[in-house]
């Protein structure tokens, strides 16, 4: 069942040594390609980093020894100049991109991976790492590979708040 998968992803900080087969790896990818987007404008690139000297430059950008352990590393980018914009302004890349990133990690837990969503990375540093064109935004770090533990799927009774304090019917 879904909510089976969706309780069993958690941000995972300490993999395995396993590779992880690229068929995998592919399965994965097609699940943030199918992801929605707002007007289809599909704003997103992800870069696979595989190469040990490349992941040293991202590890540059985001210094804590756990993510060394991660055999991928996946960083999820987006293009602010093909976004759709609402009437207000308002950019939807990165809704988008973050739609899309659901969709890897719930199918990398369903594959039997373990992922982290790494936003606290500085960015303009990983931009000139990896040498992105100047429209590409990373958003996302994602660590991806085979977890040294699994997930307590009972964790969410205590750390996520009863629905009765957050919906709101007809009204807030």
């Amino acid at each position: 069942m879904f909510i089976d998968i969706a309780k069993s992803r958690y941000s995972c900080r300490n993999f395995t040594s396993k590779q992880v087969d690229k068929d995998i790896l592919l399965k994965v990818i097609e699940a943030f390609r199918v992801a929605p987007s707002a007007v289809n404008y599909q704003p997103w690139h992800v870069i696979v980093i595989e190469k040990k000297e490349n992941k040293e430059k991202v590890y540059q950008t985001y210094q804590r020894d756990w993510i060394k352990t991660a055999p991928l590393l996946l960083i999820a980018c987006t293009d602010h100049s093909v976004s759709w914009k609402r009437n207000d302004g308002k950019d939807y890349a990165d809704i988008d991109v973050s739609i899309a990133v659901d969709h890897l990690t719930l199918q990398a837990a369903e594959l039997g991976l373990a992922t982290c969503w790494v936003c606290n990375f500085d960015r303009e540093l990983l931009e000139q790492k990896l040498k992105l064109p100047i429209n590409i935004e990373p958003v996302v770090i994602i660590p991806i590979g085979y977890p040294e533990a699994k997930a307590d799927t009972e964790r969410h009774n205590q750390k996520r708040k009863p629905v009765g304090d957050f919906v709101h019917w007809d009204n807030f």
